[in-house]
């Protein structure tokens, strides 16, 4: 069983819930509201994008800590590997975001609310929790190949699902408008891009590690 989290922590995990829990029903409601197919086909597009698994895995995940801790589930996201493997993704999460799709559209209101705590907010938030709150020196080089299954396992479902649906969640992945060479190249850049993101956490990990045994 991991390290049992401090006061201080289980008080920030309960912040990052409610800002979680609270960004993904009023995501929800707005693209049901504002749907452009059925319920059903609108429904399965809001759990295509990347963002909306990733914000439910800190959801979820802080919510597994916070009420059942000792359970099966509640063990699994309390280890440092697979809080670090979330707080990678939701890195890629704000960074694809905020440096390549924020501005292709002004959202407004509520709109603009749920998109900011998505993809600004609870990354910076949940990056900060595993800097000052996640034991360091626990993860290792060899953790990230694994870590790698869930971005490109969603990469290829999605691919799959558009060629069948002709729906895909962001633009980058449009293959109707850009072929699939030009997809696969923004697939790789992806891949690429988490690998980085996920050694630049390892080596943080090791060097913060360090600096506490010295």
């Amino acid at each position: 069983m991991e390290k049992q989290f401090t006061s201080a922590a289980r008080v920030y995990l309960l912040l990052l819930a409610i800002a979680g829990w609270f960004a993904l029903i009023g995501q929800f409601y707005l693209i049901i509201s504002n749907r452009q197919a059925s319920v059903p086909e609108t429904i399965i597009r809001y759990f295509t994008f990347f963002t909306i698994l990733t914000n439910t895995l800190i959801a979820v995940g802080s919510t597994l800590i916070l009420l059942t801790p000792t359970s099966r589930w509640g063990e699994f996201f309390s280890k440092t590997s697979t809080l670090t493997a979330i707080a990678v993704n939701i890195t890629i999460v704000g960074a694809t975001y905020n440096i390549i799709l924020r501005f292709l559209w002004n959202p407004q209101g509520m709109q603009w609310v749920v998109d900011e705590l998505l993809h600004l907010v609870i990354p910076l938030a949940f990056i900060l929790f595993w800097l000052i709150f996640v034991p360091k020196g626990q993860v290792k080089w060899n953790n990230i190949p694994l870590w790698t299954v869930y971005p490109l396992a969603y990469l290829a479902v999605i691919l799959i699902r558009g060629a069948l649906s002709g729906y895909y969640p962001y633009p980058f992945l449009e293959v109707t408008q850009l072929g699939y060479p030009h997809v696969l190249l923004n697939c790789a850049g992806i891949a690429v891009a988490f690998i980085i993101v996920a050694i630049l956490f390892v080596g943080v990990d090791k060097l913060m590690s360090k600096n506490q045994s010295e």
